[in-house]
Order: structure tokens, then C-alpha cells, then sequence
């Protein structure tokens, strides 16, 4: 039986079968390491001089977002990221200027840093990433069974917890708001839904912010690391408009939400679709794919191609061998795929795609008590960790 955590966020099966090795993971930051692997093609690109600025940015106890925040605030330099990092890791990543004019060299902060490593004459995206490796250790678990671990080439991809908030996963239910356009309960959502695995103080705030009333006596006692809610909780006590104090949320957090509710309604298909006994491991006639540069196409029935399952937006076509889990989804949350088309928000508006079926590992290697691996991109070393140590209380175990 899964956690009560994983039906939270759409995951309702473990794909591996086994007794779990157990254990805790992120004791420290420092005990769970990632960096980015870029292309081959990409890092021989990268020059010397001219266009735009490459950096390794650096970090521990901070997340991506809030670390590129901090750099505009401090330093005028807007770096864009090729992927989210979150706050309890140390990692690596890369980032690029996205103006030729600044030539900012190194920075360095308690909690972040950043190193320029060179120049290109395109910004990096998203495709110049290969992955992720990391380096985990994991306390207390039962090693052998974490070095006897061989079904790392048959993980669904589900989305992991990060995407949902972890300790408060909300995320999806902003989300959720922001695209059946009840912006009063999006804000509702960001600021009193409370969980049982978040701070006891956080919640009690959270309690407070249940009656609209006590917006304005409540706002002095939200503490700083709640800056999201202090931004939205301000435009509110000030105007009053929910649409208004959303519009606050910076763009790349507000589309954040949105992806959030479909990366929900994923987690739900695939979770359906293996539990009707349809094989996503390999494609079908028919299938849409990824092959081995990441580009979609039609099975051809080539060994290197990868299932891919559509992500629900205003372009989503129904011909697919997933459209009655799809359908089934949509259906039971009163939502419709032009949903996603938000005329009061267009900016955070999604047209769908697609996510390949199964995480693509590779370098698997166990040595007590650290485990390693690298993984395609967008995929989630604590869904492949789910897995392995088959958690009681992810939260608890450090997921």
C-alpha cells in the first residue's frame, strides 16, 4: 500500500515489487548532491569571449527560484535556469545571462554561489541538458537490498513530491484554481490549505488565514520564510482583488502552479494505466516517442525510443493510447483540456506535451551507505529512491 502522501500528489502504485530497504535520506544538504549534465555539443560551444554569459551556479539550503531572485535583487543579473533545484541539497547547475550586456564575474553568498565558466552565442535550453547525477547517502537502510536493487530501468516517471510543495503539497490545488478560474479559492489554497506533514506554527498561521477578515491582523505574523504568502497576503489587505494579488506571484511561480495541476493529472494517468495492465515500458504501433535526442515522433519501432504519455493542455489531441485514463482523469476533476487556455491569464495558459513513460538510468552503482545514479532530464532521483526504500512516511524519511 502506498503512502498517503503519494495519493496526495496522484500516485497510487509502486511498479517494483520488494520489500523496501527503508532508511532516511537529506540528514544534511550536504548528504544529498546533484549536478547538471549538459550536451556534449553544448559545453563545446562555450567560448571565451562574446554573447551571452555561462555560470555554475552553486547552492545549498536555497532553491533555485529564490537564489535567481536574490541575484536580481542584489546584483541587476537575470539568469535563467535549464531546471529546479530544490532548497534541502547541495547543487550544481547551469545558468545563463539572458542579456549580452552584463559581464558579472564571480559572486559568492553564504548559500550560493556563482562561477562563470564562459561565453555562448545562443542562451542555453532546455534540450542542451542531458540530466541530473546525483550522489545520496542513504542512514539506516538495509544496504543489500539497496545493492540488489535492479529494476532502475522499469521506474514509472511519476512526478515527485518537490513538484507538489513535499511538506505542504498545495501546489497542484493552486493550480487547479488558476485553470477552473476560481482565483479567490487559488489564493484560498496558497494560504490556508495546511497539511499535516508542514510546521505546527505554519499551520496555526494558516488556521488564522481561513477568515478573509483577519487578513490585515494577520499579515505582521507571517515570518519572512513565507514570502510568497506575504507577497499575495499584502495585495489582498490592500485591494482586495484575488486575480490582482495572483498577478503578484512572479510569472515563472505562477506557471509553476499551473504545470503543477498537470503534473497531478500525469501521476494520476500513468498510476490508472499501469493499474489496468498497460505496458509502459516499451511503445506501440501507433505511440508517440522520444528518441535518442529527445525528439518526438512516431513509433518505428526502433529499440532506443521511449514511450511518451501526452500532458493535458488546450492542444491535447485524444488520439492516444492513453485518452480513456486521460478522459477518466479530466472527468472526475470536472476539468476539460481548453480549460488550460486562460483568457485572464494567458501568460501562465499551457498547450500540454508529453513525458516519457519510464525514468532513463543509467550509472547505477551502490556503495554503503551512498547510492549514485544519473537520470534523464525532468526526472526525479526521489521518485526513483520511492522505489528502493519504500518509505512508511516519505516525509519522515527525508523525501
Amino acid at each position: 500500500m502506498v503512502p498517503k502522501i503519494d495519493k496526495i500528489i496522484g500516485i497510487s502504485a509502486y511498479c517494483t515489487k520488494g520489500i523496501g530497504a527503508g532508511g532516511t535520506i537529506r540528514v544534511s544538504d550536504d548528504q544529498f548532491f546533484v549536478s547538471e549534465v549538459l550536451r556534449k555539443t553544448a559545453l563545446e560551444k562555450i567560448s571565451d569571449s562574446g554573447g551571452y554569459a555561462v555560470y555554475k551556479l552553486k547552492k545549498s539550503g536555497i532553491d533555485t527560484n529564490h537564489a535567481l531572485a536574490d541575484l536580481l535583487k542584489r546584483h541587476g543579473i537575470r539568469l535563467k535556469a535549464l531546471g529546479l533545484k530544490d532548497a534541502n541539497a547541495t547543487t550544481e547547475q547551469f545558468v545563463c545571462d539572458m542579456s549580452t550586456s552584463n559581464r558579472h564575474e564571480d559572486i559568492k553568498t553564504n548559500r550560493y554561489s556563482i562561477q562563470r565558466i564562459g561565453f555562448l552565442k545562443k542562451p542555453l535550453t532546455k534540450k542542451d541538458m542531458v540530466g541530473n547525477h546525483f550522489r545520496i547517502k542513504i542512514e539506516g537502510a538495509d544496504f543489500t537490498r539497496v545493492s540488489a536493487f535492479d529494476g532502475y530501468n522499469s521506474v514509472l516517471n511519476f512526478y515527485g513530491y518537490q513538484r507538489f510543495g513535499s511538506r505542504r503539497p498545495v501546489s497542484h490545488l493552486v493550480g487547479r484554481s488558476i485553470v477552473k478560474r476560481d482565483f479567490e479559492q487559488a489564493v484560498g489554497a496558497l494560504l490556508s490549505e495546511t497539511s499535516e506533514y508542514d510546521l505546527p506554527e505554519n499551520n496555526m498561521i494558516r488556521e488564522e488565514l481561513k477568515d478573509r477578515a483577519k487578513y490585515a491582523k494577520v499579515l505582521p505574523q507571517v515570518p519572512p520564510r513565507m514570502d510568497l504568502e506575504r507577497l499575495v497576503l499584502k495585495e489582498m489587505v490592500e485591494h482586495g482583488s484575488p486575480l490582482r494579488a495572483l498577478h503578484s506571484i512572479p510569472i515563472s511561480l505562477r506557471r509553476f502552479f499551473v504545470e503543477a495541476y498537470q503534473s497531478y493529472i500525469f501521476n494520476r494517468t500513468v498510476s490508472m494505466a499501469y493499474e489496468m495492465g498497460e505496458d509502459l515500458t516499451r511503445p506501440q504501433a501507433n505511440d508517440v516517442c522520444y528518441d535518442r535526442d529527445d525528439s518526438l515522433g512516431r513509433y518505428q519501432n526502433d529499440p532506443e525510443q521511449r514511450l511518451a504519455v501526452p500532458l493535458v493542455g488546450y492542444s491535447y489531441s485524444k488520439k492516444n493510447r492513453f485518452e480513456y485514463q486521460i478522459a477518466k482523469v479530466l472527468e472526475e476533476e470536472q476539468t476539460t483540456a481548453k480549460d488550460f487556455f486562460i483568457k485572464e491569464m494567458q501568460e501562465v495558459s499551457s498547450e500540454g506535451g508529453f513525458r516519457q513513460s519510464i525514468i532513463k538510468c543509467s550509472e547505477f552503482a551502490a556503495e554503503e551507505p551512498y547510492l549514485s545514479f544519473t537520470l534523464s532530464r525532468g526526472s526525479y532521483a526521489t521518485i526513483m529512491l520511492r522505489e528502493i526504500m519504500k518509505p512508511d512516511d516519505p516525509v519522515a524519511a527525508g523525501f
